[in-house]
């Protein structure tokens, strides 16, 4: 009786055992299932219309960009065949400039004696028209000399040469031009060589100077 008792238990527990194993077994199945069809959205089909309407955005934008970009361009080309044309002879002119300078040079050097010969006068004076025909040349072609004298050192359009001590100017005031400077289209061709003034009280902007800046 006890041995019958006693195997009939144990067939009871392992068939809840078995039953707790297939459970399990099939608990993950479950999820897979859920997650499956839980990642798997409706999927919305489009009218004709609205597919039309999509390409459409898509194709003006497309077209926006394009256009956008060759007008981009076509300024750009613009911009760089204008300068091209300005500052094509930069190098011919910064050329000429030591012509010019040789004309300067004759002029100013020129003893006294043969300055106050009437032999030399005819000579002379067609030095000084050539010298001006090249300055009117030089104009014509926005070709301008730097304005230095008496004015404050600019690094964009002086180079300092040398310093004199001088306390009746402001400080980094220019007193000598070596040699003079030029732009071309208001763009720097040569910077003009100068002197400037060490030693003098400070320079502030008067109120012009502030309002020219701004």
């Amino acid at each position: 009786m006890n041995k019958n008792t006693n195997s009939q238990s144990e067939e009871t527990l392992e068939n809840i055992q078995g039953d707790e194993t297939k459970k399990s077994q099939e608990k993950p199945q479950d999820n897979q299932s859920s997650t499956e069809e839980s990642s798997q959205e409706p999927q919305v089909e489009l009218s004709k219309e609205e597919q039309l309407e999509i390409q459409l955005a898509e194709t003006k934008d497309k077209w926006l960009r394009a256009h956008a970009e060759l007008e981009n361009l076509r300024k750009r080309t613009i911009r760089e065949k204008k300068e091209a044309t300005q500052y094509a002879v930069t190098n011919f002119a910064r050329d000429m400039l030591e012509v010019s300078d040789n004309f300067r040079r004759a002029l100013l050097t020129l003893p006294e004696d043969i300055a106050e010969d009437d032999a030399m006068n005819p000579f002379i004076e067609g030095v000084k028209m050539t010298e001006q025909q090249l300055i009117s040349i030089f104009t014509r072609h926005k070709i301008e000399e730097i304005d230095a004298e008496n004015k404050q050192f600019d690094p964009n359009l002086h180079q300092a040469m040398f310093e004199m001590p001088n306390t009746d100017v402001p400080n980094n005031t220019i007193t000598q031009v070596v040699q003079a400077g030029f732009t071309i289209s208001g763009r720097l061709l040569r910077p003009a060589m100068v002197g400037v003034a060490k030693g003098g009280p400070t320079s502030t902007p008067t109120p012009n100077d502030v309002n020219e800046e701004v």
